[in-house]
C-alpha cells in the first residue's frame, strides 16, 4: 500500500471521468444507472459494510449511477452467501459485492462445494480500501511479553495456555496464526469465533492468551490498555499505531499480509460499465468524508484500477494455495 500510489490511481480516474470518449461509450451502455445495489457478505456495522455504504453514497449524480447506492446486507458462510446471490445478478452493473479478497483468493483452497469460481464468476471493479490485521496479547500472558520473539518464548515454555483467537475458521488472521505456529514449532491452539467482537471480549477477559484480526479491532482496547498489541502485518507500521513494530520488523516477514476490499460485479457485465463504476469508486475515495469514516475504523483508502485488481486477486491466490495446504485445512461445505 503507497499513499502516493492512490493518489495517483484516483487522480487518473478523475481525468477519466472527463474524458468526452468514456462519456459516449457510458451513454451507449445505458449510463448513468437509476440505483446500484451493494451485496456485503459480513454483519452490518463492521468495518466492510462501513466502507461499503460510504462509497455507495457517493455513486449518485455520478457517470454510473443517478441515484446514491444501498447496501444490502447478506452475511454468513464468511461472505459466501453474497457472492452466490452476485452470481446469478443482472450482468447490467445495477448490482455489486463488496468483499474482502479472502472470499475471492483463499477460499477455492478452502472449501471443496464452493458453489461459484471467482476469476470465471465475477469481475473485478475496483478495491476500496486497505486492512493490517494484528496480534494482540491479554492479561493471560505477561506483561514482560511485549514482542513476538517474547510470546513465543512463552507459548514453548506454556503450551497449556499457548492459544489464539480468530475471527473465523478459515479467515486470513486463522492462517497467520497457523503459520507462526508451524514456522516456530509450537503448539498454537486456534480458537475461532463468530467474528471480531466477541473474540476480542474474551481476549479483553483472560479466556485466550492472544489473537488475531483485523488491527482496528485492537486499537481501542490498546490504547485503554486493556490488551498490548505487538505486531501488526502491513508492509510498513499501521498509522493509527505507529509504535507498533511489524512482523517484518521482528523477523517475520512471511506473515506480511495486506487484505484488501474489493467490488465485484457479475462476468459478463460490458467494460463500460464496470469502468464508469470504477471510476466512481476512485472518486469517492478522495472525499475526506469517505477517508475519515474508513479511518474511524481502522481501514486504509485503497483505490487503484481494475487490472490491478485482478493481478492482486490472482497472486493472493497463487501465494496461498501451498500455504493452506501445508497448514491442512478445509471445509466441506
Amino acid at each position: 500500500m503507497n499513499n502516493r500510489r492512490q493518489l495517483l490511481q484516483t487522480a487518473a480516474s478523475a481525468a477519466i471521468l472527463g474524458s468526452a470518449a468514456f462519456k459516449q461509450a457510458w451513454a451507449q451502455a445505458g449510463l448513468p444507472l437509476e440505483q446500484v445495489k451493494v451485496l456485503y457478505g459480513f454483519p452490518a456495522g463492521s468495518a466492510g459494510d462501513i466502507c461499503a455504504r460510504r462509497i455507495a453514497e457517493k455513486f449518485g449524480a455520478t457517470p454510473y449511477s443517478r441515484s446514491a447506492g444501498i447496501v444490502d446486507s447478506r452475511p454468513g458462510a464468511g461472505g459466501q452467501i453474497a457472492l452466490n446471490v452476485l452470481k446469478t445478478s443482472p450482468a447490467d452493473g445495477t448490482v455489486l459485492a463488496h468483499t474482502p479478497f479472502s472470499a475471492i483468493s483463499l477460499y477455492p483452497h478452502i472449501f471443496r462445494n464452493l458453489q461459484y469460481k471467482p476469476f470465471e464468476d465475477f469481475t473485478p471493479v475496483g478495491t476500496s480500501s486497505m486492512i493490517y490485521h494484528g496480534f494482540a496479547v491479554g492479561p493471560m500472558v505477561p506483561e514482560s511479553v511485549k514482542t513476538v520473539r517474547d510470546f513465543i518464548a512463552w507459548a514453548k515454555a506454556h503450551p497449556g495456555q499457548a492459544s489464539y483467537g480468530s475471527p473465523a475458521a478459515g479467515s486470513t488472521p486463522h492462517f497467520i496464526g497457523a503459520l507462526l505456529g508451524l514456522n516456530q514449532a509450537f503448539d498454537f491452539k486456534h480458537v475461532p469465533y463468530r467474528g471480531s467482537v466477541p473474540g476480542v471480549t474474551d481476549l479483553v477477559g483472560g479466556q485466550i492468551a492472544s489473537m488475531f484480526t483485523p488491527h482496528g479491532d485492537f486499537i481501542a482496547n490498546h490504547k485503554a490498555g486493556k490488551l498490548r498489541l505487538i505486531a501488526t502485518s502491513g508492509r510498513s507500521r499501521s498509522p493509527f499505531v505507529p509504535d507498533v513494530a511489524t512482523f517484518a520488523e521482528q523477523g517475520f516477514a512471511e506473515l506480511t499480509v495486506e487484505e484488501w476490499f474489493g467490488f465485484y460485479a457479475p462476468a459478463r457485465t460490458p467494460a463500460a460499465v464496470v469502468q464508469a463504476a470504477n471510476a466512481a469508486i476512485n472518486a469517492a475515495l478522495r472525499d475526506k468524508g469517505v477517508q475519515d469514516a474508513l479511518q474511524v475504523v481502522g481501514l486504509i483508502p485503497f483505490g487503484g484500477s481494475i487490472a490491478d485488481q485482478q493481478r492482486s486477486a490472482q497472486a493472493e491466490f497463487e501465494r496461498w494455495g501451498p500455504l493452506i495446504k501445508r497448514i491442512g485445512f478445509t471445509v466441506d461445505s
